[in-house]
């Protein structure tokens, strides 16, 4: 017999804004975590003054008991231990589970993972799919095991993507929404055993590359629509940019938005080293042009 929904003990771990997304979209359905686990507070801004991360601003608000260790060692194991979960769930979190945590649950620890694995397994799937013009994309959620990305599929989603290629912003955003309402269709019937978990086919896996601040050079010369594909899988993360010549001076721009016009790679926005966001145009009307050089 399937639990409610609400009567389903589970831990969360996450970190940033999207997380707490993703823990408004569980709460619709009624899924509450029991517990909230995310990194340190930091310092931040020119004041330096110390932050929560925003799961931790959320689960406060909802009265939900936080941890946020330094490390997850020994003590952590035993802060864990106090409550009998059912299962773990992590997206967002930005540190690796060792096997003594993600295997306490009943039911172990789902983690969400932005693609359709095999495809694209480690930290940029979102990115890379954009990069190599998958259109496939999806969700998948993931019965953690020690290797990364590894683990038996729960359950997996794709999504249709209307206008292509969007920018990684936006999908990660599509991906958040569309990860909890798959989560929310499985967790009663994986927590009562109705759900089998799939071995991934290892034969066909590929794996995210790793980018670089070089990799986000845009160079002029290149085709145009593997250009767009750049600026709009690189939006959120090391950006794009390309080189200007004005008056003998060099000028790195970062690129900030783009469309194709046929096959013209059309600028929309750019924001020059130390100065402030601007339109592509305007850039133009002081005499920059851009430079010959790949550097």
């Amino acid at each position: 017999m399937t639990k409610k929904k609400s009567e389903i003990q589970f831990a969360f771990f996450g970190t940033p804004e999207l997380a707490a997304v993703f823990l408004d979209d569980l709460e619709k359905d009624g899924l509450m975590p029991s517990l909230v686990v995310t990194t340190p507070d930091k310092s931040k801004g020119r004041g330096m003054a110390v932050t929560p991360p925003p799961v931790k601003v959320w689960a406060e608000k909802k009265k939900i008991p936080v941890l946020q260790p330094e490390r997850l060692d020994a003590d952590f194991l035993y802060k864990l231990q106090t409550t009998d979960y059912d299962l773990f769930v992590v997206i967002y979190y930005g540190k690796i589970l060792p096997r003594e945590i993600f295997s306490m649950p009943k039911h172990g620890t789902i983690n969400i993972h932005f693609s359709l694995l095999p495809r694209w397994k480690g930290t940029s799937p979102i990115r890379a799919a954009i990069l190599n013009d998958d259109r496939k994309v999806g969700t998948s959620l993931v019965l953690m095991d020690e290797k990364i990305d590894h683990g038996r599929i729960i359950a997996q989603k794709e999504f249709h993507i209307a206008v292509w290629p969007p920018s990684a912003k936006a999908l990660e955003i599509l991906a958040t929404h569309e990860s909890a309402k798959l989560l929310r269709a499985v967790i009663g019937p994986w927590t009562t055993g109705e759900i089998e978990a799939q071995e991934q086919n290892h034969d066909l896996e590929t794996m995210c590359p790793t980018l670089e601040k070089a990799n986000g050079l845009i160079n002029f010369a290149d085709d145009p629509y593997k250009n767009l594909l750049k600026i709009r899988a690189l939006d959120s993360t090391i950006g794009t940019h390309a080189f200007f010549e004005r008056n003998g001076k060099k000028i790195r721009v970062q690129i900030l938005d783009a469309h194709l016009e046929g096959k013209k790679l059309i600028i929309d926005r750019v924001k020059p080293e130390g100065k402030r966001e601007m339109d592509y145009k305007d850039f133009l009307r002081s005499g920059a042009k851009p430079s010959k050089n790949k550097k």
